[in-house]
């Protein structure tokens, strides 16, 4: 007599199981935000818990982490999140800043009208995040404005390379809006930028974006001076 297979019912109370792409998402902004400081510990079971996932996503994600240097993976003693390296910092930077200087060039020449229409709109909305002081989201927008300048330029390995550099500096870009007054500066300099590429000038939109970064940059050295212990960050 052939067994009968049945259905079972979902089990409600079963935990969830989430993709680890999707929980390495979470733990990157945790990191990036600042609510996983560098050189801290990463307790598998709690981050479990907390995350409602299981150890196998959760340590998929921990090594995808790692290839972006987020995370460091220590034998036998488990993962901790890296620490900022300045002198790393700066070389990213300093790449990235050519990077967006080719691409005001190239997203002045082939940025369609729905692609400017698309980065009014984010600007529009990072501006609401700004006014209402809801950092989080608006560093989310800032860079959502950012990567879409990339892709506009119409030049796919541009715009992959500077993504991938992205993911190494998010953490200092975010700690470049820590402070009200670089905030402020920030918000007026992402208006200047999007006169410049509503008004398709190559030349002040380059100057601009290089300038921005730089000034990002400048606030991110002090900062990890600060934390350091030092009083000057040269």
């Amino acid at each position: 007599m052939s067994a009968v297979l049945e259905s079972r019912p979902a089990d409600a109370s079963a935990e969830p199981r989430l993709l680890h792409a999707t929980v390495a998402g979470r733990l990157r902004d945790m990191i990036v935000e600042g609510e996983l400081a560098p050189g801290i510990k990463l307790n598998e079971r709690v981050l479990a818990e907390q995350l409602g996932t299981s150890r196998t996503p959760l340590r998929e994600a921990l090594k995808s982490l790692a290839s972006e240097g987020l995370v460091e993976l220590l034998p036998n003693r488990g993962a901790v999140v890296a620490p900022l390296d300045a002198q790393r910092i700066r070389d990213v930077f300093a790449v990235m800043g050519g990077l967006e200087a080719l691409a005001g060039e190239l997203v002045c020449r082939h940025a369609s009208e729905a692609d400017l229409a698309e980065i009014r709109a984010l600007h529009y909305q990072m501006v609401a995040h700004y006014q209402r002081r809801e950092l989080a989201p608006y560093f989310r927008t800032n860079q959502q404005i950012h990567l879409r300048l990339l892709e506009a330029s119409g030049n796919a390995v541009l715009a992959q390379t500077y993504r991938q550099l992205n993911d190494q500096v998010r953490r200092a870009r975010y700690m470049a809006n820590t402070s009200p007054e670089r905030w402020d500066q920030a918000v007026a300099e992402h208006a200047a930028i999007l006169d410049a590429l509503v008004a398709r000038d190559a030349p002040r939109l380059q100057r601009l974006l290089q300038d921005h970064l730089g000034h990002k940059m400048v606030v991110v050295m002090e900062a990890l001076a600060r934390s350091a212990g030092a009083t000057d960050p040269e």
